[in-house]
């Protein structure tokens, strides 16, 4: 396992994020879960990737905390994190907008039960601040936080999420 991991950063030493103009501030948000991916705890593992513009600006890939009965449950609460990164994100941009920043930018994860996730984002639907919208497993960015990948695939979601290699010119 640890020559795996050596051969992979010895392969990606020059990857990096790339950031560049973007013609929109909107903001776009991806998430998935592996529903009792883990064969040892059967634990599931949330991932999510949010977009400012064409600008990849967060990401998260982590173990949920307790086991999900459902694959329903499971993204749920991969889909409550990335709700309350996305209202942190948010409010973030608003502070800065208005040039104080008054609050800890620093996101908390939330442990709450996920009858608490899925009227957090029920509620964020109701009021429109979100729309969730079906994403098939072939446009889906957070599987590469959420699952093993076949090379070919692994590399197209790095380059969708502008992860470039800047390998020095020799």
């Amino acid at each position: 396992m640890v020559k795996h991991v050596l051969r992979y950063i010895k392969g990606t030493l020059y990857y990096g994020l790339h950031l560049s103009a973007s013609p929109t501030t909107s903001i776009h948000a991806y998430s998935d879960s592996d529903w009792a991916g883990c064969p040892v705890d059967r634990k599931s593992t949330s991932g999510y990737v949010v977009f400012l513009g064409s600008n990849l600006i967060s990401w998260l890939s982590q173990k949920q905390r307790t086991v999900a009965r459902s694959s329903t449950e499971a993204e749920y609460k991969a889909l409550a994190n990335v709700a309350a990164e996305v209202t942190w994100v948010v409010s973030l941009l608003c502070e800065l907008g208005a040039t104080y920043l008054c609050a800890n930018p620093v996101f908390h994860a939330r442990t709450k039960p996920v009858e608490i996730d899925y009227h957090f984002v029920r509620d964020k639907v109701a009021t429109g601040d979100f729309k969730v919208n079906f994403i098939s497993t072939k446009d889906q960015l957070a599987d590469i936080f959420t699952k093993p990948l076949p090379g070919p695939r692994f590399a197209a979601l790095r380059d969708k999420l502008n992860v470039v290699s800047h390998q020095p010119s020799a």
